[in-house]
C-alpha cells in the first residue's frame, strides 16, 4: 500500500512539473531554428515548410501554469518527505527493538 502512495505522489509532482517541460521542449526547437519565441504574441516559425509559431507559442506561455503547479508539487513534496521520515523512523525502532 505504501509503494502505491509514493509512486502517487511522485506522479503528482512529475505532473505539476509538465508546463516546464513545455517551456524547455518550445525554447530549445525554437532555438534551434532560428525562432523568435515570447510570451506576446505567436511569431511565425517556418521549419520544413510548416509554421510552428502557434504549437511553440502554447507551449510556452503553458509555463504560466506552474504558478498553480508549483505550490501543489511542494506539497506533495513535503507530505512524501514526511512520509519517507516516517518510515525511517519506524525501521529504525523496529529493528533495534
Amino acid at each position: 500500500m505504501k509503494r502505491i502512495v509514493y509512486a502517487i505522489l511522485i506522479l503528482g509532482i512529475a505532473i505539476c512539473f509538465l508546463p516546464l517541460a513545455g517551456v524547455i521542449y518550445s525554447t530549445s526547437f525554437a532555438d534551434k531554428h532560428g525562432c523568435t519565441l515570447h510570451e506576446g504574441f505567436p511569431n511565425p516559425c517556418i521549419v520544413d515548410g510548416v509554421d510552428h509559431g502557434e504549437q511553440l507559442y502554447t507551449f510556452f506561455v503553458s509555463g504560466w501554469f506552474m504558478l498553480m503547479t508549483l505550490p501543489i508539487a511542494l506539497l506533495l513534496g513535503l507530505i512524501l518527505l514526511i512520509m519517507i521520515i516516517v518510515d525511517l523512523v519506524r525501521r529504525r525502532r523496529r529493528r533495534r527493538g
